[in-house]
């Protein structure tokens, strides 16, 4: 349900966002995703710079042999999750993208967007797949991208407290909180500090272990968390103080980007990637069960977890839906409003739709 809207102070407000701006000076920026693999995939390596390689092709044209593609969460499977991982998984995605020339697929693992942004920047990825939030600020700090999947639109922002911590929301005043800063997790804490009226809360940007190792010593208050390892703090004891199911508004969507300078390579990208992603799709529906053992062994965890953080019904089939762009719309909105992008832009001049 919508919560309604309460007013906090100007000068917290201004203390707030200096408070965030600061955190958010990194400003760097790039795609995200999750990991898996299997014996039945088309992939090899460990650690960032997996390949992935698909049959011998001639290149079509101007498309480059490598496609050099990013995401988020590194696992010792080395593969992102989600749809795009079990096409790596089972060489489904490899075996469509190498009729257009594309021989091999690098994959690169990041503990966070704004790392992944950072890659993109610099011509190291040609795509990615992460939050909206770093994908936004990306694009805001003058990132030459270009949106073509909103691959989930129900992404959860938990907040959780330590155990002899604060048990509501209005006992964070004055309390410290890990984020990951730039993340659509970092977008969601902000949003509901702001609508809750909570004063004087201090975030400190931590990644998810180090965030959980301080929460763990009492070192923050709370932290920001989401899937499965969100679940498993709270099966652990831990404060349930808030999530975005209260505030579907706050809910946070996944962004697949690819560089403006891969697509003046090959402009039918978009098309071809999602037509791949659709197959990959297709084929994890008829294969449900080994699709979750797949996830929970990336992510080391249970079925059972994956499919209460993660079921299949959050994977979209479609690159683009009304709700996703609003929501995205949304947090684009907040992030300016809130002078943490560095400045606006226009949506429709992000989002490219393939026919």
């Amino acid at each position: 349900m919508h919560t309604q809207r309460k007013g906090g102070g100007a000068a917290w407000r201004a203390a707030f966002i200096a408070g965030v701006l600061l955190t958010l000076a990194f400003i760097q920026a790039c795609g995200s995703a999750n990991n898996g693999g299997n014996s039945n995939a088309a992939a090899s390596g460990s650690g960032n710079g997996n390949q992935a390689k698909a049959a011998a092709a001639e290149p079509a044209g101007d498309v480059p042999a490598v496609l050099n593609y990013g995401y988020i969460g590194t696992n010792k499977l080395n593969l992102p999750g989600g749809a795009e991982g079990w096409g790596f998984y089972k060489g489904i995605i490899q075996e469509e993208l190498k009729k257009h020339g594309i021989t091999e697929v690098k994959l690169t693992g990041f503990p966070n967007g704004p790392d992944q942004s950072e890659s993109l920047i610099s011509g190291r990825l040609d795509m990615g797949s992460l939050g909206d939030t770093p994908a936004i600020l990306a694009r805001a700090s003058g990132a030459k991208t270009r949106l073509i999947t909103q691959g989930a639109t129900d992404s959860i922002g938990y907040l959780i407290g330590k155990k002899d911590g604060p048990k509501t929301l209005q006992e964070l005043k004055g309390k410290t909180v890990a984020i990951q800063k730039g993340s659509f997790m970092h977008r969601y804490v902000a949003g509901l500090v702001k609508t809750e009226g909570i004063e004087d809360v201090k975030f400190v940007h931590m990644l998810r272990p180090d965030g959980e190792a301080a929460l763990a010593r009492g070192d923050v208050d709370a932290m920001t968390n989401n899937g499965v390892f969100a679940l498993k703090l709270l099966d652990a004891g831990y404060v349930h103080l808030d999530d975005a199911t209260k505030h579907p508004e706050l809910y946070g969507t996944s962004a697949t980007v690819v560089s403006e300078d891969y697509l003046a390579k090959f402009p039918d990208f978009p098309k071809v990637w999602n037509a791949a992603r659709l197959k990959a799709i297709e084929d994890l529906k008829q294969h449900e069960e080994e699709y979750y053992a797949f996830i929970a062994e990336q992510q080391g965890t249970t079925v059972e977890l994956v499919k209460k953080a993660s079921p299949i019904s959050y994977i979209k089939d479609v690159p683009f839906t009304e709700p996703g762009l609003k929501l995205l719309d949304g947090t684009k909105s907040f992030l300016v409003d809130e002078k943490l992008a560095k400045k606006d832009f226009k949506l429709d001049d992000w989002v490219l739709k393939s026919e």
